[in-house]
Protein backbone atom coordinates (compact mmCIF):
# COMPACT_ATOMS: atom_id res chain seq x y z
CA UNK A 1 0.00 0.00 0.00
CA UNK A 2 1.56 3.58 -1.55
CA UNK A 3 1.20 5.74 2.07
CA UNK A 4 3.01 8.35 0.49
CA UNK A 5 0.37 8.85 -2.16
CA UNK A 6 -2.08 8.33 0.35
CA UNK A 7 -0.85 11.22 1.87
CA UNK A 8 0.22 13.11 -1.17
CA UNK A 9 -3.69 12.99 -1.99
CA UNK A 10 -4.98 14.19 1.69
CA UNK A 11 -2.43 17.06 1.42
CA UNK A 12 -4.29 18.48 -1.59
CA UNK A 13 -7.37 18.45 -0.24
CA UNK A 14 -6.28 19.67 3.17
CA UNK A 15 -3.19 21.26 3.38
CA UNK A 16 -3.46 21.78 7.01
CA UNK A 17 -3.60 17.76 8.07
CA UNK A 18 -0.41 17.77 9.25
CA UNK A 19 -0.44 20.78 11.69
CA UNK A 20 -3.73 18.60 13.45
CA UNK A 21 -1.62 15.88 13.72
CA UNK A 22 1.89 15.14 12.90
CA UNK A 23 4.61 16.21 11.13
CA UNK A 24 4.41 14.60 7.37
CA UNK A 25 7.93 13.23 7.99
CA UNK A 26 6.33 11.68 11.23
CA UNK A 27 3.67 10.46 9.54
CA UNK A 28 5.10 8.52 6.84
CA UNK A 29 7.34 7.16 9.34
CA UNK A 30 4.77 5.63 11.64
CA UNK A 31 2.92 4.17 8.35
CA UNK A 32 5.88 3.50 6.25
CA UNK A 33 6.17 -0.51 7.44
CA UNK A 34 2.28 -0.82 8.53
CA UNK A 35 2.09 -3.41 5.59
CA UNK A 36 4.61 -5.47 7.12
CA UNK A 37 3.65 -5.16 11.06
CA UNK A 38 -0.08 -5.38 10.52
CA UNK A 39 -2.51 -7.57 9.67
CA UNK A 40 -4.39 -6.04 6.09
CA UNK A 41 -7.60 -5.94 8.05
CA UNK A 42 -6.39 -3.91 10.62
CA UNK A 43 -4.61 -1.20 8.67
CA UNK A 44 -8.28 1.19 8.41
CA UNK A 45 -8.54 1.36 12.02
CA UNK A 46 -5.16 2.60 12.14
CA UNK A 47 -5.68 5.39 9.46
CA UNK A 48 -8.87 6.46 11.77
CA UNK A 49 -6.68 6.57 14.65
CA UNK A 50 -4.57 9.54 12.25
CA UNK A 51 -7.90 10.87 11.23
CA UNK A 52 -9.62 10.64 14.16
CA UNK A 53 -6.44 12.93 15.57
CA UNK A 54 -6.74 15.24 12.52
CA UNK A 55 -10.38 16.14 12.56
CA UNK A 56 -11.82 14.39 16.36
CA UNK A 57 -10.37 16.79 18.39
CA UNK A 58 -12.50 18.49 20.62
CA UNK A 59 -12.62 22.00 20.52
CA UNK A 60 -10.93 23.77 23.70
CA UNK A 61 -13.75 25.00 26.53
CA UNK A 62 -12.78 28.59 26.04
CA UNK A 63 -13.50 28.05 22.66
CA UNK A 64 -16.95 26.21 22.97
CA UNK A 65 -17.99 28.65 25.89
CA UNK A 66 -17.16 31.72 23.39
CA UNK A 67 -18.99 30.24 20.99
CA UNK A 68 -21.93 29.73 22.78
CA UNK A 69 -22.29 32.98 24.81
CA UNK A 70 -22.19 34.56 21.31
CA UNK A 71 -25.09 32.24 19.89
CA UNK A 72 -26.96 33.53 23.05
CA UNK A 73 -26.30 36.74 22.54
CA UNK A 74 -28.24 36.90 18.99
CA UNK A 75 -30.63 34.14 20.20
CA UNK A 76 -31.62 37.14 23.13
CA UNK A 77 -31.78 40.03 20.64
CA UNK A 78 -34.27 37.70 18.19
CA UNK A 79 -36.49 36.21 21.28
CA UNK A 80 -36.84 39.29 22.70
CA UNK A 81 -37.97 41.04 19.24
CA UNK A 82 -40.32 38.58 18.23
CA UNK A 83 -41.53 38.32 22.15
CA UNK A 84 -42.03 42.40 21.84
CA UNK A 85 -44.25 42.08 18.75
CA UNK A 86 -46.53 39.74 19.32
CA UNK A 87 -48.90 42.21 21.29
CA UNK A 88 -48.22 45.02 18.84
CA UNK A 89 -48.62 43.06 15.50
CA UNK A 90 -52.59 43.45 15.71
CA UNK A 91 -52.27 46.83 15.56
CA UNK A 92 -49.90 46.89 12.88
CA UNK A 93 -53.01 45.12 10.92
CA UNK A 94 -51.27 41.57 10.37
CA UNK A 95 -53.22 38.89 9.55
CA UNK A 96 -53.90 36.20 12.14
CA UNK A 97 -52.03 33.52 9.91
CA UNK A 98 -49.10 36.21 10.05
CA UNK A 99 -49.83 36.95 13.98
CA UNK A 100 -49.27 33.27 14.53
CA UNK A 101 -46.81 32.46 12.67
CA UNK A 102 -44.72 34.90 14.40
CA UNK A 103 -45.66 33.56 17.48
CA UNK A 104 -44.04 29.91 16.95
CA UNK A 105 -41.05 31.82 15.76
CA UNK A 106 -41.20 33.57 19.14
CA UNK A 107 -41.56 30.40 21.06
CA UNK A 108 -38.45 28.79 19.06
CA UNK A 109 -36.24 31.51 19.82
CA UNK A 110 -37.26 31.66 23.41
CA UNK A 111 -36.85 27.69 23.12
CA UNK A 112 -33.16 28.37 22.02
CA UNK A 113 -32.09 31.21 24.79
CA UNK A 114 -33.01 28.30 27.25
CA UNK A 115 -30.93 25.57 25.62
CA UNK A 116 -27.92 27.17 25.49
CA UNK A 117 -28.07 28.83 29.01
CA UNK A 118 -28.60 25.45 30.19
CA UNK A 119 -25.79 24.22 28.09
CA UNK A 120 -23.70 26.82 29.24
CA UNK A 121 -24.50 26.07 32.70
CA UNK A 122 -23.70 22.26 32.23
CA UNK A 123 -20.24 23.31 31.27
CA UNK A 124 -19.71 24.94 34.53
CA UNK A 125 -19.59 28.54 33.00
CA UNK A 126 -22.35 31.75 33.66
CA UNK A 127 -24.49 32.50 31.09
CA UNK A 128 -23.52 36.06 29.60
CA UNK A 129 -26.50 38.90 30.74
CA UNK A 130 -29.13 39.64 28.58
CA UNK A 131 -28.16 43.06 27.09
CA UNK A 132 -30.78 45.96 26.76
CA UNK A 133 -31.75 46.22 23.29
CA UNK A 134 -33.29 49.04 20.77
CA UNK A 135 -34.70 47.43 18.12
CA UNK A 136 -35.29 50.88 16.49
CA UNK A 137 -31.35 50.73 15.74
CA UNK A 138 -30.94 54.39 17.27
CA UNK A 139 -33.79 55.92 15.15
CA UNK A 140 -33.05 53.92 11.74
CA UNK A 141 -36.39 51.67 12.60
CA UNK A 142 -38.45 54.21 14.53
CA UNK A 143 -41.60 52.41 13.33
CA UNK A 144 -40.33 49.09 13.15
CA UNK A 145 -43.02 48.20 15.88
CA UNK A 146 -46.04 49.66 14.18
CA UNK A 147 -45.04 49.40 10.75
CA UNK A 148 -45.51 45.59 9.09
CA UNK A 149 -43.76 45.73 6.47
CA UNK A 150 -40.84 47.48 8.37
CA UNK A 151 -41.39 45.38 10.98
CA UNK A 152 -40.87 42.38 8.25
CA UNK A 153 -38.13 43.80 6.85
CA UNK A 154 -36.29 44.13 10.30
CA UNK A 155 -37.45 40.20 11.44
CA UNK A 156 -35.62 38.99 7.55
CA UNK A 157 -32.91 40.72 8.18
CA UNK A 158 -32.25 39.19 12.30
CA UNK A 159 -32.67 35.78 10.24
CA UNK A 160 -30.49 35.95 7.57
CA UNK A 161 -27.84 37.29 9.63
CA UNK A 162 -28.51 34.42 12.22
CA UNK A 163 -28.29 32.07 9.85
CA UNK A 164 -24.62 32.94 8.42
CA UNK A 165 -23.24 33.70 11.96
CA UNK A 166 -23.96 30.53 13.25
CA UNK A 167 -22.17 28.88 9.77
CA UNK A 168 -19.56 31.13 10.38
CA UNK A 169 -18.46 29.90 14.13
CA UNK A 170 -19.62 26.28 13.54
CA UNK A 171 -15.68 24.98 12.29
CA UNK A 172 -14.62 26.54 15.75
CA UNK A 173 -16.51 23.33 17.55
CA UNK A 174 -15.70 20.71 15.16
CA UNK A 175 -15.57 17.56 17.38
CA UNK A 176 -17.44 19.55 19.81
CA UNK A 177 -19.98 16.21 20.16
CA UNK A 178 -23.89 16.90 21.17
CA UNK A 179 -22.91 20.81 21.57
CA UNK A 180 -21.61 20.90 17.42
CA UNK A 181 -24.95 19.14 17.16
CA UNK A 182 -27.06 21.52 19.23
CA UNK A 183 -25.98 24.87 17.00
CA UNK A 184 -26.84 22.75 13.73
CA UNK A 185 -30.04 22.32 14.99
CA UNK A 186 -30.44 26.08 15.73
CA UNK A 187 -28.81 26.87 12.37
CA UNK A 188 -31.42 24.76 10.27
CA UNK A 189 -34.93 25.78 11.97
CA UNK A 190 -33.15 29.76 11.94
CA UNK A 191 -32.82 29.20 8.17
CA UNK A 192 -36.56 28.14 8.27
CA UNK A 193 -37.43 31.06 9.94
CA UNK A 194 -35.48 33.24 7.23
CA UNK A 195 -37.24 31.59 4.40
CA UNK A 196 -41.32 31.80 6.14
CA UNK A 197 -40.35 35.37 6.56
CA UNK A 198 -39.12 36.27 3.39
CA UNK A 199 -42.51 34.10 2.01
CA UNK A 200 -44.57 36.92 4.45
CA UNK A 201 -42.83 39.73 2.55
CA UNK A 202 -43.37 38.39 -0.85
CA UNK A 203 -46.95 37.79 -0.23
CA UNK A 204 -46.88 41.33 1.30
CA UNK A 205 -45.24 43.36 -1.49
CA UNK A 206 -46.87 45.04 -4.20
CA UNK A 207 -43.65 46.10 -5.76
CA UNK A 208 -43.28 43.82 -9.17
CA UNK A 209 -39.21 45.25 -9.29
CA UNK A 210 -38.72 43.47 -6.13
CA UNK A 211 -38.29 39.49 -6.17
CA UNK A 212 -38.26 38.70 -2.86
CA UNK A 213 -37.37 34.87 -2.59
CA UNK A 214 -37.36 32.76 -0.08
CA UNK A 215 -32.98 32.72 -0.10
CA UNK A 216 -30.46 35.28 -0.36
CA UNK A 217 -29.23 36.16 -4.39
CA UNK A 218 -26.10 37.64 -4.52
CA UNK A 219 -25.62 40.41 -1.77
CA UNK A 220 -29.50 41.48 -2.37
CA UNK A 221 -31.20 42.48 0.67
CA UNK A 222 -34.71 42.04 -1.25
CA UNK A 223 -35.52 45.74 -1.19
CA UNK A 224 -34.59 46.35 2.54
CA UNK A 225 -31.96 48.71 1.47
CA UNK A 226 -28.35 50.16 2.47
CA UNK A 227 -29.25 50.04 5.91
CA UNK A 228 -29.37 46.16 6.19
CA UNK A 229 -26.37 46.07 3.54
CA UNK A 230 -23.88 44.39 6.16
CA UNK A 231 -25.61 41.72 6.42
CA UNK A 232 -25.61 40.39 3.04
CA UNK A 233 -21.95 41.61 1.69
CA UNK A 234 -20.28 38.23 0.72
CA UNK A 235 -23.30 36.36 -0.49
CA UNK A 236 -22.71 37.20 -4.06
CA UNK A 237 -19.19 34.48 -3.95
CA UNK A 238 -19.58 31.97 -6.16
CA UNK A 239 -16.48 29.86 -5.64
CA UNK A 240 -16.62 26.88 -4.02
CA UNK A 241 -13.54 24.57 -2.56
CA UNK A 242 -12.00 26.36 -5.29
CA UNK A 243 -14.65 26.10 -8.43
CA UNK A 244 -16.25 28.54 -9.45
CA UNK A 245 -20.01 27.25 -9.44
CA UNK A 246 -20.85 30.15 -12.19
CA UNK A 247 -19.05 28.83 -15.06
CA UNK A 248 -19.56 25.30 -14.55
CA UNK A 249 -22.96 24.04 -16.92
CA UNK A 250 -26.18 23.62 -16.62
CA UNK A 251 -29.23 22.78 -18.46
CA UNK A 252 -29.04 26.01 -20.80
CA UNK A 253 -25.47 27.30 -21.11
CA UNK A 254 -23.91 27.83 -17.36
CA UNK A 255 -25.01 28.08 -14.23
CA UNK A 256 -24.48 31.77 -13.90
CA UNK A 257 -24.17 33.98 -10.87
CA UNK A 258 -27.20 34.40 -9.43
CA UNK A 259 -27.91 30.48 -9.34
CA UNK A 260 -24.44 30.07 -7.83
CA UNK A 261 -24.83 32.36 -5.28
CA UNK A 262 -28.11 30.99 -4.46
CA UNK A 263 -27.01 27.65 -4.03
CA UNK A 264 -24.88 27.72 -0.74
CA UNK A 265 -24.51 30.52 2.14
CA UNK A 266 -22.05 32.27 3.19
CA UNK A 267 -21.28 32.59 6.85
CA UNK A 268 -20.11 35.84 8.57
CA UNK A 269 -17.31 36.57 11.25
CA UNK A 270 -17.64 37.17 14.90
CA UNK A 271 -16.50 40.78 14.52
CA UNK A 272 -18.71 41.02 11.11
CA UNK A 273 -21.83 40.29 13.07
CA UNK A 274 -20.95 41.73 16.18
CA UNK A 275 -20.97 45.46 14.15
CA UNK A 276 -24.09 44.11 12.46
CA UNK A 277 -25.92 43.92 15.91
CA UNK A 278 -23.99 46.78 17.26
CA UNK A 279 -26.66 49.32 16.97
CA UNK A 280 -29.49 47.23 18.32
CA UNK A 281 -27.93 47.22 21.37
CA UNK A 282 -27.67 49.86 24.04
CA UNK A 283 -26.11 48.54 27.18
Amino acid sequence: MNFQNIFNQIEQVDPEFYARTDTRRESLKKFAGIGKKLALTAIPFALGSLFKKAYGTPPSSNVVLDVLNYALTLEYLEAEFYANSLTALPGMGAPTAAQNAIKVIADHEAAHVTLLKNVINSLGSTPVPKPTFDFTAGGAFNDVYTNYDLFLAVAQTFEDTGVRAYKGRAAEIVGGGDILEAALNIHSVEARHASHIRQMRRARSSDTSINIKPWITLNETAGIGSAVQASYNGEENVVQATVNIANLPSVSGTIGMTAASESFDEGLTKDQVLAIVAPFIVG
